[in-house]
């Protein structure tokens, strides 16, 4: 025994000491390797989901670029029938004039 009041540890018990110290050290960078690969997982999780959301918002553009163009269609057809009936409006009136 040692003045100090502490017993010295022989060479066996120190060394395994040491392995048990080296064991807790190695699983505790198991467990931070897992939780970077944890947060990894999460940001490509993530961004997966952004990619996701920008795909939804270019087929949105393009429904409203669709409707659009329908819109335009529908507005020029419109014109297409009101100068057809212009045309016909005028017509009658030339054959009421040529029967007066």
């Amino acid at each position: 025994m040692s003045h100090s009041g502490q017993p010295k540890l022989s060479a066996p018990a120190l060394g395994s000491l040491q392995q048990q110290h080296l064991q807790q050290q190695q699983q505790l960078l198991q467990q931070q390797q897992q939780q970077q690969q944890q947060l990894q997982q999460q940001q490509q999780q993530q961004q997966q989901l952004q990619q996701q959301q920008q795909q939804l918002q270019q087929q949105q553009q393009l429904q409203q670029q669709q409707q659009q163009q329908q819109l335009q269609q529908q507005q020029q057809q419109q014109q297409q029938q009101q100068q057809l009936q212009q045309q016909q409006q005028q017509q009658q009136q030339m054959q009421q004039q040529e029967s007066l």
